[in-house]
């Protein structure tokens, strides 16, 4: 093989071409994205549609109407129509739904992203994997985990969803969000 025919096949390799036939619908829905800015270009549009892809681990799309992540199905909701159901929840029953949400997302995450949510070296893809979910955005600063822009505004239950998915104790430090909790004992 002469050298300017390998220098090709290696660039062939690093970078082809596809190309994508759209409905007119389809192209005028690009079009209005790219004019409105939303996104810079064709390229970032669907590296982004890809990334979202692959981080929804959504590969079994039945659409419409059934989308399973793992093994667990999955719903697009607005937040008012939790919010609505959990409105109706006791106040002295929040913690305990709260807490067995938390253990049944716990399994959820160990089945399709395969990580032990109690380990807090595994806490950042959980945060990762919450966040691309819609939960809210997670950091841990010292001992105080925060929810920014949470999905949900009742502290209680998520007081309890979080110390069953992390299986730890915590304390509420801030009831609006941010939502502050401080992690008294680890698992």
């Amino acid at each position: 093989m002469q050298p300017s025919e390998k220098r090709l096949e290696q660039l062939t390799e690093a970078a082809k071409r596809t190309t994508i036939v759209l409905s007119k619908d389809e192209r005028n829905f690009v079009d209005f994205i790219l004019n409105e800015g939303k996104e810079s270009g064709l390229k970032q549009l669907f590296s982004k549609l890809l990334d979202i892809y692959r981080k929804m681990m959504i590969y079994d799309w039945q659409f419409p109407g059934e989308y399973y992540c793992g093994i667990s199905r999955v719903a697009l909701v607005n937040v008012e129509l939790l919010s609505i159901l959990t409105q109706n929840v006791p106040k002295e029953n929040l913690f305990d739904v709260g807490k067995k949400t938390g253990e049944v997302l716990k399994l959820s995450i160990e089945t399709t992203i395969g990580v032990d949510s109690s380990k807090q070296e595994n806490w950042e893809v959980v945060f990762e994997r919450l966040s691309v979910q819609g939960f809210g955005y997670f950091s841990l600063k010292d001992n105080y985990l925060l929810i920014r822009s949470p999905f949900l505004t009742e502290t209680l239950l998520w007081e309890g969803l979080l110390e069953g998915l992390f299986g730890v104790k915590l304390e509420t430090r801030n009831s609006v969000s941010p939502l502050v909790f401080e992690v008294k004992t680890l698992a």
